[in-house]
């Protein structure tokens, strides 16, 4: 059973792991007061405070969530 569990759980790739662009982001605006569906966008790009910044893999998936809380991010090409 606990090999099952271990084997549905899915790894977060990084921009480096997968040899493919990445996008530095970095939260410039608190989520407090706002919808709770901020906060969750946040959290799947890996942010929760402010100043904290991730490289995150260029996908349409993560491009969208980038829009959707865009005032609360500085985006740039990773380097």
């Amino acid at each position: 059973m606990a090999e099952q569990i271990k084997a549905k759980r899915t790894t977060k790739k990084t921009a480096a792991a997968t040899g493919g662009k990445g996008i530095r982001v970095t939260q410039i605006g608190s989520a407090a007061g706002r919808p709770d569906w901020t906060l969750a966008t946040l959290k799947g790009l890996g942010l929760n405070k402010r100043h904290r910044s991730r490289v995150v893999v260029d996908t349409p998936a993560v491009r969208g969530m980038i829009e959707r809380v865009k005032h609360l991010l500085c985006v740039e090409a990773a380097s």
